[in-house]
């Protein structure tokens, strides 16, 4: 009697244990699902320098590229001493947009009048694909809102949003910016070609994350229910035959 209580009480003891290694590995399952961790303005860096001029926080561009840029915007600054920055996010706040986003950088890097004049922010949100300018009183004399727009919506999010071209949409935006802020004849977006639509064999960086997830999820389980079945099929046998 007493044996047959110990191996009872054994086997609810493992069976405990099982229910909580359930439980563990349901949850690990879970934390792999969760989205990733959203871009605020309290993650940029406090106030911009004369080495700052392109926060690509998102990871987007190439060095070589960050550094081409950097060099033609520190350029521009020199000459003109019109400034321009650009910053790339991943995942805005909930309730945030691009321009939303932008306007309190602007605000938070340059807090006075005098400090915005002649500020150029530039800002592409890499999940929606969404960007927004913010633009300093006496940059806005050469950068006009029809020139702004422009920029933001053809020479930026054109080639972003066919091909995820984002080093591409960089470097033209920079180009065009350096160009009308130095006073030079806007040399508006650039030419759209109209290309034979070729179903492509590579998936997009979405789907490959997308698959990434669901393929780790998958391969989660089948490790949990390799560990589970046999312990299940094992504590009962042992019941069974106590």
């Amino acid at each position: 009697m007493l044996k047959l209580l110990d191996q009872n009480l054994s086997w609810r003891g493992s069976l405990q244990r099982l229910l909580i290694s359930l439980a563990l590995a349901i949850l690990s399952i879970q934390c792999l699902a969760l989205p990733a961790e959203a871009t605020g303005v309290y993650d940029m860096p406090p106030r911009p320098d004369d080495s700052t001029w392109i926060v690509d926080a998102a990871g987007l561009l190439s060095r070589l590229n960050k550094g081409s840029i950097k060099n033609q915007l520190h350029k521009l600054a020199k000459t003109t001493d019109n400034q321009v920055r650009m910053v790339t996010i991943h995942r805005l706040d909930y309730g945030e947009t691009p321009t939303s986003f932008a306007d309190e950088l602007f605000e938070k890097w340059f807090p006075t009048s005098e400090a915005q004049a002649k500020q150029t922010l530039l800002v592409l949100d890499d999940v929606t694909n969404g960007a927004a300018i913010r633009v300093g009183e006496q940059s806005a004399q050469r950068l006009t809102d029809d020139i702004a727009e422009s920029i933001t919506q053809e020479t930026l999010l054109s080639p972003v949003r066919k091909a995820n071209a984002y080093n591409q949409a960089f470097l033209a935006a920079a180009d065009r910016l350096a160009a009308v802020l130095s006073g030079q004849p806007d040399p508006g977006p650039p030419m759209v070609e109209e290309a034979i639509s070729v179903k492509s064999t590579f998936a997009t960086a979405e789907k490959t994350a997308e698959n990434r997830g669901s393929s780790t999820i998958i391969v989660v389980a089948f490790l949990i229910a390799a560990t589970i079945i046999p312990m299940v099929t094992y504590y009962f046998y042992q019941s069974m035959g106590g």
